[in-house]
């Protein structure tokens, strides 16, 4: 046992509500780690995913910052950064061959993520219950913790301590396609399971809607940034992902940020030849596989990092001492185990890296308002009552009529409840309010209210199950809703609608902004 937890919480292996334990999740057992699956077959995974065992483990404590490293953006490094890049990734694909039980190398990297987020590792003393990084409060600060240590790893490799990744700018036009430096056919950041038809200069499509036309992309993908961490978020678990705790079902839902770029970058670059799981940025057990997943995961990691300083009534950190004493387990770069604690990355600059400065053109980017008020007697008539029409299988556009909590420019929130769907799937579907224009395809517009969106993954019970909160206050103000007491909402599915259904629908007076 790498934590002496098993007789705790042994007696408790059956509890499994999300409150069922006031305790923070603990690193995953190595010695007792099990196989990954396929999700589809459940047959064992072309890979071992489980990490090389070590019976010592040190508890990680930050060195000290004399200088603080700066990603740089992908599209703008340097011949000389990128000649640094590419070595530490030749020198750590080399280890592959050279000595594959080097927890160092790309796979035994790339295995990490595979390992936690598809099934290989329980909860320490909850047998079968999966322990699962994503679609939680747990996303953010396992991920930073993942890039730290890849990017010392990588820089250890080349004599570097300087050495930073890049981040993937695609919330900026300039950033918005994949950049040209993974796009080298005879580079080590090269991956040839890529979407081929997203290969630069194709502009990413943050909506995944399948629109043509460039400028629009553009203004969705301004659009969606704004709505996932300003215009939807109403607490900080709306962005943050909800609470998971020791014997908690894993995957209680995802913040705004994972459900939506985060999902729709993962999703787009993956291989759609590689039917059906859309290896390797496609699946989250070979997602590591791809160099392009740490550029991209930067890009999330630098979304935190802003998100702490928008100056919004939304509070920034959670102090529940289940979220800041949540720990995990890696190797650093000299090959030692440590146990690393949630608490210690939440301010990134105590880490030692920065992001270099570039515009954010989404920050002010608020859909226009509209120039009339909706009719909501013309809107309600081709829309459905919310009563006797849940569970909903989300087949097809589906418009809604709900009653509002209160008349006019409401402080207040829509509620999507008991979201299941099959977790082996790539799901999406958008939400609208009052929209008159039927126009799925266009986001730029004030009846956006947000989406829901997941990355196909393992799971023994092959369900996920979550719940959404959107913030409708901004929305109000640029629809009018003058003494309107109902609303219309719009779902449209995206992808694999028939595998996603949703509970109920309701709209409610915003809850107190705490974290």
């Amino acid at each position: 046992m790498l934590l002496g937890l098993g007789g705790l919480y042994g007696a408790a292996n059956l509890i499994s509500d999300q409150q069922a334990f006031a305790a923070p999740i603990q690193p995953p057992e190595f010695k007792v780690c099990g196989e990954a699956h396929d999700v589809e077959t459940g047959d064992p995974l072309d890979v071992n995913c489980c990490p090389p065992v070590t019976d010592k483990i040190i508890d990680y404590k930050l060195p000290p910052v004399t200088k603080l490293r700066v990603r740089p953006p992908a599209h703008k490094v340097t011949k000389e950064y990128l000649a640094k890049y590419e070595e530490a990734m030749r020198r750590m694909r080399a280890l592959d061959k050279d000595d594959p039980t080097d927890p160092r190398g790309f796979m035994q990297q790339a295995n990490i993520h595979c390992a936690y987020c598809n099934g290989a590792h329980d909860q320490v003393g909850f047998k079968d219950l999966d322990l699962q990084v994503h679609e939680c409060w747990l996303f953010f600060p396992f991920h930073r913790w993942y890039l730290y240590f890849y990017e010392r790893i990588l820089g250890k490799l080349i004599d570097d301590p300087n050495f930073t990744l890049p981040f993937w700018n695609w919330d900026n036009p300039k950033g918005m396609r994949m950049p040209k430096i993974f796009d080298n056919e005879t580079s080590p950041l090269y991956d040839a399971n890529r979407n081929q038809s997203n290969r630069p200069p194709a502009i990413i499509d943050l909506g995944l809607t399948g629109i043509t036309d460039d400028v629009q992309k553009v203004v969705n993908n301004l659009t969606i940034m704004h709505s996932e961490m300003i215009r939807s978020v109403n607490s900080t678990i709306d962005f943050m992902g909800q609470p998971y705790k020791a014997g908690s079902l894993p995957r209680p839902g995802m913040g705004t940020s994972e459900r939506g770029s985060h999902t729709a970058v993962h999703v787009w670059v993956g291989d759609p030849r590689n039917d059906p799981y859309h290896e390797d940025m496609g699946n989250f057990y070979s997602t590591g596989r791809d160099p392009l997943f740490y550029c991209h995961h930067s890009n999330v990691d630098r979304m935190w990092s802003i998100w702490r300083t928008l100056k919004t009534d939304v509070p920034k950190d959670l102090n529940e001492p289940d979220f800041l004493n949540a720990s995990f387990l890696f190797y650093d770069e000299n090959k030692q185990l440590v146990r690393v604690k949630v608490a210690d990355c939440i301010d990134h600059t105590k880490m030692g890296y920065d992001y270099e400065k570039v515009d954010t053109p989404w920050l002010k980017y608020k859909p226009t308002k509209k120039a009339a008020k909706a009719k909501i007697q013309n809107l309600a008539s081709n829309a459905q009552s919310a009563e006797g029409l849940f569970p909903l299988t989300l087949k097809k556009i589906t418009r809604v009529l709900i009653p509002k909590s209160a008349k006019g420019k409401a402080d207040e929130v829509l509620v999507l409840e008991n979201i299941e769907y099959d977790t082996k799937k790539f799901i999406k579907f958008d939400v609208f309010v009052n929209d008159e224009d039927d126009n799925a395809d266009e986001l730029d517009r004030a009846e956006y209210a947000g989406t829901f969106a997941q990355v196909p993954h393992k799971t023994k019970n092959k369900k996920g199950k979550s719940n959404i909160t959107l913030r409708l206050t901004e929305l109000y103000d640029d629809i009018d809703v003058a003494d309107d007491d109902t609303v219309v909402v719009t779902l449209i599915p995206r992808s694999n609608g028939e595998h996603v259904s949703i509970g109920d629908i309701k709209i409610t007076p915003s809850p107190p902004r705490s974290g």
